[in-house]
């Protein structure tokens, strides 16, 4: 007599048709779509904050200001009476007149362009050495890394703004150019620090091992894969020491060792103004606001950009 075993396994089993069942539906996949980076998830979080988009604003503002100063006044900054010294704002001059007797709006309006170029001249230079000696030094390793820690040590140990005043007081031409390169010498190390740290957690990745199993040359290894991987903090960095920069071409100007006199800039502008707070704020004031207005939405879209390309960040929130 078979048994209920032999009889269980002789028994039919049915499988549905293929065609009848939804799995195909449920588990396509839209192969028309493009992939999605880091840097779009960074920018739908960026978008979606309030902060974001006054910063963005704010930044296009002084931008658009200092490439086309013509555009939002007529007055020339040059011009000056002695008859209007220090008076309050009237027709035509909203916000006064400085001590020379200067339109206020019109001297801001004219020393955005210098003051913002020292900014992003200082950045730029100091993100491009930042970037490759902090790559090479936690790539390579070694006698290489050990030196350019050592040296940035050194560097580290003179404040920004101290080292800039003894350099600008001994050179003999003073122009943008300069004064970003002398920011550009102290300031270098702390871009550096962070793109090495980047590196070295991106050099023991696996794709940095699997295209070293395929014969690709370190070098090639570094360009093409680990400082694309590791540029992050480096831009988050640059985004805030923007406007660090614009603040410390302020204070040389306003030193007296920064940007010539000749230059309209509002470091200059609070210099000439210093002199005469007391009966008239009014000359002070103002380039001081937009100064103050420009560092502050550097520093916002910096916290912003932070934010969203940190991973940790966008969880928490």
């Amino acid at each position: 007599m078979p048994s209920n075993d032999s009889s269980a396994l002789s028994a039919d089993h049915f499988v549905a048709d293929l065609e009848e069942t939804p799995i195909r539906a449920v588990d396509a996949i839209d192969e028309s779509e493009k992939p999605r980076s880091s840097w779009n998830d960074a920018w739908d979080a960026m978008k979606r904050r309030p902060t974001f988009w006054i910063a963005a604003g704010l930044i296009v503002v002084v931008v658009v200001v200092a490439l086309f100063p013509g555009l939002f006044t007529g007055v020339d900054p040059r011009a000056a009476s002695l008859t209007k010294s220090n008076q309050g704002g009237e027709s035509g001059h909203p916000l006064g007149f400085t001590l020379q007797g200067a339109d206020v709006f019109s001297r801001i309006v004219w020393g955005t362009r210098a003051s913002l170029t020292v900014g992003l001249l200082a950045t730029v230079i100091v993100t491009l050495v930042g970037v490759v000696i902090g790559s090479l030094a936690g790539f390579y390793g070694g006698w290489l890394d050990a030196i350019v820690s050592r040296i940035g040590d050194i560097f580290f140990a003179i404040p920004t703004v101290l080292g800039a005043i003894v350099l600008m007081s001994i050179l003999p031409v003073r122009t943008p150019l300069t004064v970003a390169l002398v920011l550009s010498v102290f300031a270098w190390p702390q871009i550096a620090r962070v793109m090495r740290g980047s590196v070295l957690s991106a050099r023991a990745s696996d794709y940095v091992t699997a295209s070293a199993a395929l014969g690709v040359s370190r070098f090639r290894i570094l360009v093409r894969h680990v400082v694309p991987n590791a540029i992050t903090p480096v831009i988050v960095v640059a985004t805030v020491s923007l406007g660090t920069f614009i603040v410390a071409e302020a204070t040389l100007s306003f030193l007296g060792i920064g940007l010539p006199p000749s230059t309209m800039s509002w470091g200059n502008d609070i210099n000439n103004a210093r002199t005469s707070l007391r009966v008239a704020p009014a000359p002070l004031f103002w380039p001081a606001a937009a100064l103050s207005i420009t560092v502050l939405s550097f520093l916002l879209m910096g916290d912003v950009v932070r934010d969203a390309l940190d991973p940790k960040a966008r969880a928490r929130r």
